[in-house]
């Protein structure tokens, strides 16, 4: 199993839809050039994608949108 590392995971997103602060995604999937990120608001229950892509295929490029 990859091991994950937290301090690069993207913390405190506010919910799309009531602006509370989501501590951390729900879920990760990562793929060439791009990550994506469920979001669960525990406010609300909302739930969202949000995806981050790179310039290139490595990973620890710096994201160009999410």
């Amino acid at each position: 199993m990859a091991r994950l590392n937290l301090g690069s995971l993207p913390r405190e997103n506010p919910c799309a839809q009531c602006g509370q602060p989501i501590a951390i995604p729900e879920w990760i999937e990562r793929e060439p050039g791009r990550t994506s990120y469920l979001w669960r608001c525990l406010a609300c229950d909302y739930r969202f994608e949000a995806i981050a892509y790179f310039e290139d295929d490595e990973q620890d490029s710096e994201a160009l949108a999410a």
